[in-house]
């Protein structure tokens, strides 16, 4: 049993894959036996991202984060977020000859490039400094681990994947939505950094599926009338959404993983991407769908192609039992022994 810390700037009530995986993450080191700290943004004070309103970040008076992390006297210090939480929780591990571990969720330099053109070079630099004093960087890919380490990364580099929740998302007879097939879905984040518009933009027969909201959302809706947005949707109303598709369709060329992809291949259905990092690492199997530079041809041989128990196979690998204990085995003690 070990004492561990997770400190993240994303949390409940953002529905996200970075806040499915630590959650989910932390739910089963819990179960392990392990105790378990989040510091999260709840109980601070919260502004929103001013390009980004839907993001908030905590403002915490510094040295409450710090009594917390001191007085629950952990064995491990995990940093999942580059936030304002993650920046004071990795200066007093500084300040206190601690020992931590960060992990490499999301492409800011490409997200703030796009929304607000900061260079993605300037952006790169703050995050090697950020990472590069860890003990190791957790990254869930093996394409984002070649390119942290070209891009200058120096910390030693670590495997933590993901895993899926093979209950919920799972095979099902399929559902006659009444829908023009064959059906397109799309689930995630409607945002302009998730390439949402080209997917759109497809001049493809049958019907463009988008579950999910956010910022793009209203304007998407408003200039492509033809497709249908049905908003956020969880539980058995998502995996429904997967049981009516005829093939999932992952437009992002700026995620480090895509847990959406493997949801899908739980759920039976190929997957249609560009060739960026998640999708080159998981659809590497005949039967899995197709990673094409031109989506629309992507989606054409995933429809024709696509093989159901080939994508449930490659699913059962990703579990969260085996997500957890590379986790576990991935953290440093706060002291050398």
């Amino acid at each position: 049993m070990a004492r561990i810390i997770i400190v993240t700037d994303a949390w409940h009530p953002q529905m996200n894959g970075v806040v499915r995986t630590l959650d989910t993450t932390t739910r089963t080191l819990r179960g392990y036996g392990h105790i378990v700290e989040v510091i999260e943004p709840t109980p601070y004070f919260q502004v929103p991202i001013p390009f980004y309103p839907e993001i908030r970040l905590a403002v915490p008076v510094p040295h409450r984060v710090g009594d917390r992390m001191r007085k629950f006297s952990p064995d491990h210090v995990h940093i999942a977020t580059e936030g304002t939480l993650g920046v004071l929780a990795r200066s007093f591990c500084l300040k206190w000859k601690w020992r931590y571990t960060t992990s490499y969720h999301t492409r800011f330099p490409e997200y703030v490039q796009q929304l607000v053109r900061f260079p993605k070079s300037w952006m790169y630099s703050l995050l090697k400094k950020f990472h590069n004093r860890g003990s190791g960087i957790m990254v869930a890919a093996p394409s984002l681990e070649a390119e942290l380490k070209a891009r200058g990364f120096t910390a030693p580099i670590r495997r933590w994947s993901r895993g899926v929740d093979q209950t919920q998302f799972r095979p099902q007879p399929h559902i006659t939505s009444g829908y023009a097939k064959p059906i397109q879905l799309y689930v995630g984040r409607v945002s302009t950094e998730k390439g949402v518009e080209d997917f759109l933009k497809l001049n493809t027969p049958g019907t463009k599926l988008i579950v999910g909201d956010g910022p793009a959302r209203i304007d998407l809706q408003r200039r492509y009338p033809q497709a249908v947005f049905l908003g956020y949707r969880t539980g058995q109303a998502l995996s429904d959404c997967y049981a009516m598709a005829d093939v999932f369709v992952f437009p992002s060329k700026t995620d480090t993983f895509g847990l959406v992809v493997v949801e899908a291949l739980a759920s039976g259905l190929p997957v249609a991407a560009y060739p960026a990092t998640g999708p080159i690492d998981i659809i590497t199997q005949p039967g899995l769908g197709a990673i094409d530079e031109n989506l629309g041809i992507a989606v054409e041989i995933a429809l024709r192609t696509g093989n159901r128990d080939a994508c449930l196979r490659e699913a059962a690998r990703y579990t969260w039992d085996a997500c957890t204990k590379q986790f576990e085995s991935n953290l440093v003690p706060i002291r050398e022994r």
